[in-house]
């Protein structure tokens, strides 16, 4: 694998989850890979446990590290091309991205949508330059359009858990105060329909996600009828998608509360983190049995170092 930006990167889906559920049992077995090899964590925007499980992934597999806050730790960066660099920006990504490449054997970068232009984001405009001019393999942290190492860590998390061959999985769009990208839902939608889940989307109006990454999925915009006997919930917010980068509705019914985990099946809840707790989901789901935010959140770690494994190894 020469880079990883979606799950279609991956030479096959069962094999890779199957390879991170073997490292979890041992994660240190295949740390002879990464002998003599550094990796560096760019990150346009903020991180916990993207930064901490990524960094332990590599170092699992006996990697060096190193990590670049380009907002607080380098120069201000020039995205565009043909511009006269008259401005704050002092570097462009053009001339930084090689040098960064020359300095390792992988990197991982983190962008996230800007909101400034629907077509730039998804055009990915930051990631693909990496892919273009950083002459190493390039691992997304999440981009503009999707986050891959989540929806991994969100797959082998629900391999783990499900009790049925094809469960019950809904992605319920929920409140946020602030506008939020559309890549985890994205991302999280392109990898559940590469399985045999029964897949249920439901949001309010006017949330629709990018028709790419929905495809043939309907939506269910009554949020009781999709839960109703669910096996696993996904709550998530995400801003609107046709009127781009906006909030068109706070509904807290929207909320997942106690109440709404009762239609479901027993579903485990499940949530990327980071999470606003009774905005999102209420406490008593969040700190109750069928949260599995933390082992979710863990599973970050061999996600990573599946993928990491799989690149050293090419």
């Amino acid at each position: 694998m020469q880079h990883f930006t979606s799950v279609y990167d991956l030479p096959n889906l069962e094999e890779a989850v199957k390879t991170a559920r073997e490292i979890k049992l041992d994660p240190y077995c295949y740390k002879h890979l990464g002998k003599n090899k550094t990796m560096i964590l760019i990150f346009f925007d903020a991180s916990l446990r993207t930064r901490l499980s990524t960094q332990k992934a590599a170092m699992n597999l006996g990697m060096d590290t190193m990590v670049l806050n380009v907002n607080q730790d380098g120069w201000r960066l020039e995205t565009e091309m043909g511009v006269v660099m008259d401005g704050d920006k002092v570097e462009h990504l053009r001339e930084a991205i090689p040098v960064i490449g020359r300095y390792c054997d992988i990197i991982g970068v983190r962008a996230f949508a800007r909101f400034e232009s629907k077509e730039d984001d998804y055009s990915e405009k930051i990631l693909n330059q990496f892919v273009q001019y950083g002459g190493v393999p390039i691992v997304s942290m999440e981009a503009a359009t999707r986050h891959p190492l989540q929806s991994f860590a969100d797959h082998m998390t629900i391999e783990e858990y499900k009790t049925k061959a094809r469960p019950k999985v809904v992605l319920s769009w929920a409140p946020h105060p602030r506008a939020l990208p559309q890549a985890v839902p994205n991302s999280f939608v392109e990898w559940m329909r590469q399985t045999d889940y029964d897949l249920v989307v439901t949001h309010p109006q006017g949330y629709e996600l990018d028709p790419k990454f929905m495809g043939d999925l309907k939506v269910e915009y009554d949020q009781d009828k999709a839960l109703a006997g669910a096996d696993f919930v996904y709550a998530k917010n995400w801003s609107s998608y046709l009127e781009y980068g906006e909030i068109l509705s706070k509904d807290r019914n929207w909320t997942i509360t106690a109440d709404k985990m009762a239609l479901t099946d027993n579903a485990k809840f499940m949530h990327c983190l980071p999470v606003r707790r009774n905005m999102i989901v209420t406490d008593e789901v969040l700190d109750g049995p069928s949260s599995i935010v933390i082992d979710e959140a863990e599973n970050r770690i061999y996600s990573a170092q599946a993928v990491l494994k799989m690149i050293l190894e090419r």
